[in-house]
């Protein structure tokens, strides 16, 4: 079946104004497996943006060629609001500005209004449950009544993914390494996703807080599963991840030309075009706990001097970076130390290099989970 292109029209607040997600479709939509991808739902982080401009002209020569296999749908740029964000010349994509909210946090989890619905058709055949979940999350959605356009957009792209076998967030971070988030339920599952892009640390977590977009796809797997027990058999049938680019200043056409070919692979690989995607490279990295992650809290403001870069490998108790306040007295009693709690690789650190008190301004991946943290896992 040719491509399609469409523009979904996003319900918008105010008057005079309008908003659309373009959304490229390739092959039959009720195939299968389905694989949907999108960029930029954090707007300000472009990487993703041209990753996917990249996949879609691999996947357009594709579809001339006749070798989409599957149903893929690509939205290059998932968050339009987002977009519109420019204050003072500077591009704020990361929150709503006008409802205070990560448009990353927040997609709705549908299993308690689902479960009624399921009581009476799930069975012992494992593949019609899975259709029977699939449908019933589409109604869940369907019955929801979004207040405002941000609860909208949130809807519109759950609607596309939620029946989804695979479902790719990309994303970046700040100054990073490639990296990537997905469910320990999922893991090694995903792991040749991860091999192939090459990703420096993989991040695990059975529920991170705050439900993003990735978990909003696949979590309402294996909570349907804790819920119904052996009374049916529920597989894990969406395999979802949050891939971070890099970092935001990482907007080259050389990476993402790399990126778009090992994505286009690894839909080779699980049946959704045709064609041979090599083998699978080396996975480069042990995956690790979320909760592991040691995030790196000023105490104090100043100007960030890091003694280490990213990709280094760090032992607990090191000293990874000082705080500078350039205003003090003494320049010998200037500097505050910030040291980590955890020994592993330093993948992400901040691009502003001055501080405010209480900022996060590095992570490293530790192999253990740290004591006291939070219930969220993320970073807003």
């Amino acid at each position: 079946m040719a491509k399609t292109v469409v523009a979904l029209p996003l319900p918008s607040q105010h008057l005079g104004t309008a908003r659309t997600i373009t959304v490229h479709r390739y092959g039959n939509p009720a195939g299968r497996p389905k694989a949907y991808i999108q960029a930029g739902l954090h707007a300000d982080e472009i990487p993703g943006m041209l990753t996917a401009h990249h996949l879609i002209a691999r996947l357009d020569e594709a579809d001339r060629q006749g070798a989409i296999k599957g149903a893929i749908v690509v939205v290059p740029v998932a968050n339009p609001i987002g977009l519109d964000q420019y204050v003072a010349g500077r591009l704020y994509g990361r929150s709503s500005l006008e409802h205070g909210q990560n448009f990353n946090r927040g997609f709705a989890d549908l299993v308690n209004s689902i479960v009624p619905r399921l009581e009476e058709r799930l069975g012992s055949d494992a593949a019609g449950n899975v259709a029977a979940i699939r449908s019933a999350l589409l109604d869940g959605l369907a019955d929801l009544h979004p207040s405002n356009d941000l609860h909208e957009l949130r809807r519109t792209l759950l609607t596309m993914a939620i029946d989804a076998d695979f479902v790719l967030d990309l994303h970046c971070d700040l100054e990073s390494l490639m990296h990537m988030y997905t469910s320990d339920e999922l893991w090694p599952e995903a792991a040749d996703l991860a091999s192939q892009l090459g990703c420096r640390v993989v991040m695990l977590a059975g529920d991170s807080g705050g439900d993003p977009f990735d978990e909003a796809c696949s979590m309402a797997w294996w909570k349907l599963r804790n819920h119904f027990g052996d009374r049916f058999p529920i597989p894990n049938a969406c395999l979802s991840a949050t891939i971070e680019l890099r970092g935001k200043s990482d907007v080259e056409d050389g990476s993402a030309a790399s990126d778009a070919d090992n994505l286009f692979r690894f839909l080779q690989r699980r049946g959704l075009v045709a064609g041979h995607p090599g083998p699978v490279p080396p996975l480069r990295c042990a995956a690790t706990p979320l909760s592991g992650v040691d995030r790196l809290i000023t105490p104090v403001p100043g100007i960030l001097a890091y003694r280490r870069q990213i990709g280094d490998l760090v032992q607990a108790g090191e000293v990874i970076a000082d705080i500078v306040d350039p205003t003090a007295e003494d320049p010998r009693t200037a500097r505050t130390p910030l040291t980590t709690r955890t020994s592993g690789i330093l993948w992400s650190r901040n691009q502003t290099k001055m501080a405010v008190a209480g900022e996060s301004v590095a992570a490293i991946a530790g192999a253990e989970p740290l004591s006291g943290r939070k219930w969220s896992l993320l970073v807003d």
